[in-house]
C-alpha cells in the first residue's frame, strides 16, 4: 500500500439521477423488446461512457431523423425534442420512444401555456444545448434566448408587465438567480414560473459540492464536456472555495500532477454519470495514498419515474401474447 498523502470527500448525492436512469433504462428495454438497431436521436445522456455502452449493445445514435429508416423504432434523449421533430418522425412512420426527462417535459407545459397567454418567454440556457432547442420550439415565436449579459442588453419585449422567465434544467442555480435578478432590473413585472425549472438532482449535486468545497485542495468532477450540469460542478466547486477542480470522462485522465501538495480531494459526478466511474476514479486515488473516504450529504434522494408509456404498452402487448 502506497503511503497516505491525505483524505477523500465523497459528495452525496452525485450520479445518476431519476431522468437520466429513465432515459438509458428506456433504451435497454427498447432492445429487449424491438431488437437491434434501436435509433436514438442525439446522446441519450451526455455521458461518453453510457452511450458507447449502449452502442454495444446495439443502439445506434444519430443527429437528425432523417438519418433514421422509415418505420425504425427511435428513441428522443433525456433533453426533449421540439414539436417539429416529433412531426418530422410520424412522418416519416417512425416508431416513436419519448424519454424526455418529466422534469424537462414541465418547461416544455410551461412554454406552452405562457406562449397561449401571450407572454414573452425569457428562457435562460445555453445556446445550442439540445433541451433549450427542444424548448424553443414549444413557442418559438414567443420565446427569446438568454445565454449571457450581451442577451439580457438585447432583450426586448412587448409589454413588459406580460414577460415571464423560464430555465434550462441542468444549470448553476446561484448564475440562474444572478441571471433572473439582471432581467428583473430591466423588466420589474418579471415574472417567475410556478415552480422551480432547475431540476431537483442539479440542485442537491450543487449543493453537496458546496458543502465540501472549502475544505478541499481540489475537487475531481466526473462527467463528460457536453454534460450541462457536470460543468457546472466544476464552476460551483472553484466558486465555493476549492483550490482546484477538474472534469473527467474517466479515471486514466487525472493528471497525477494534480495531486501536489493536495491534502484533501473531493470527488463528485454529474447527473448522467454511472457509478462505476466514480468508483474506478476512487480506486485510482487509493493507489496514489488517498485511501480514506468520507461522504459529504446534502439531500436524500428516491424520486423514480416510470418508463415512457410506449414502453408499458409494448410490454404489456407481448404479455398477453405470450399467455
Amino acid at each position: 500500500m502506497p503511503e497516505p498523502r491525505g483524505r477523500v470527500l465523497l459528495a452525496d448525492p452525485r450520479g445518476y439521477c431519476a431522468g437520466v436512469d429513465r432515459a438509458v433504462v428506456a433504451v435497454e428495454r427498447a432492445l429487449e423488446i424491438h431488437g437491434a438497431p434501436v435509433y436514438v436521436r442525439k446522446q441519450i445522456v451526455h455521458n461518453k461512457h453510457v452511450v458507447a455502452t449502449l452502442e454495444r449493445r446495439g443502439a445506434v445514435f444519430v443527429d437528425e431523423t432523417d438519418e433514421v429508416p422509415e418505420g425504425a423504432v427511435v428513441v428522443f434523449s433525456a433533453h426533449g425534442v421540439s414539436p417539429a421533430v416529433k412531426a418530422e418522425a410520424e412522418a416519416r412512420s417512425l416508431r416513436t420512444i419519448d424519454a424526455t426527462c418529466p422534469l424537462v417535459s414541465k418547461v416544455h407545459m410551461e412554454a406552452k401555456r405562457f406562449a397561449k397567454e401571450d407572454y414573452d418567454i425569457l428562457l435562460i440556457g445555453h445556446r445550442g444545448h439540445e433541451e433549450v432547442e427542444g424548448t424553443m420550439g414549444e413557442a418559438p415565436a414567443n420565446t427569446q434566448l438568454v445565454d449571457g449579459a450581451d442577451d439580457i442588453a438585447n432583450v426586448q419585449v412587448r409589454d413588459p408587465d406580460k414577460v415571464v422567465w423560464l430555465s434550462q434544467t441542468t444549470l448553476s442555480v446561484d448564475e440562474t438567480l444572478t441571471t433572473v435578478d439582471s432581467l428583473k432590473a430591466r423588466f420589474p413585472g418579471l415574472q417567475s414560473p410556478p415552480s422551480d425549472d432547475i431540476c431537483y438532482a442539479t440542485q442537491n449535486r450543487q449543493q453537496a459540492v458546496k458543502q465540501m468545497a472549502g475544505e478541499c485542495d481540489l475537487v475531481i468532477v466526473v462527467g463528460s464536456t457536453n454534460s450541462s450540469n457536470s460543468v457546472r460542478l466544476v464552476e460551483v466547486a472553484l466558486e465555493a472555495g476549492a483550490r482546484d477542480s477538474h472534469l473527467v470522462d474517466f479515471a486514466s485522465e487525472i493528471d497525477e500532477a494534480w495531486l501536489q501538495g493536495v491534502g484533501t480531494v473531493g470527488v463528485t459526478s454529474g447527473a448522467s454519470v454511472p457509478e462505476i466511474l466514480v468508483s474506478d476514479v476512487l480506486d485510482w486515488l487509493a493507489e496514489r495514498g488517498y485511501p480514506d473516504v468520507s461522504t459529504v450529504k446534502a439531500a436524500e434522494e428516491r424520486l423514480v419515474f416510470a418508463l415512457p408509456h410506449e414502453l408499458k404498452q409494448k410490454r404489456a402487448a407481448l404479455a398477453v401474447e405470450t399467455e
